[in-house]
């Protein structure tokens, strides 16, 4: 993998789970909302975890594992982000940007399981 893809889903997965994070402190705050919100950071911060994890791997297979489990935690964050919109905990445009945000990280581990598998 290129060292200007790593840089880029590096950054991408830990600015996310750092927005993540301050959704969530801010919905505990202001709305008291304690249990969807639990679940986005908690899948909101595992992407950049297992990236992280990933690029340290010991083999091409465990690097494809780790960022496999980046993929679907950033699609169970949509999920939620989607959920907190749908129930009026976020507005239109926190969603859309957090929303937009997530696409762009599903992207990346995406191209890079389906190269890594391929080559």
């Amino acid at each position: 993998m290129s060292m200007r893809i790593e840089n880029v889903i590096v950054e991408k997965t830990y600015r996310f789970a750092v927005k993540s994070v301050l959704l969530y402190k801010r919905l505990i705050a202001e709305q008291k909302e304690f249990i969807l919100s639990k679940q986005l950071v908690r899948s909101g911060t595992s992407p950049g975890a297992n990236v992280e994890e990933g690029l340290a791997g010991e083999s091409r297979k465990d690097f494809v594992s780790k960022f496999s489990i980046a993929l679907k935690e950033s699609r169970e964050a949509h999920f939620w982000l989607r959920i907190l919109r749908d129930t009026g905990f976020i507005d239109e445009n926190t969603a859309h940007e957090y929303l937009t945000e997530c696409e762009e990280i599903i992207k990346i581990p995406t191209s890079i399981v389906k190269t890594t598998k391929n080559s």
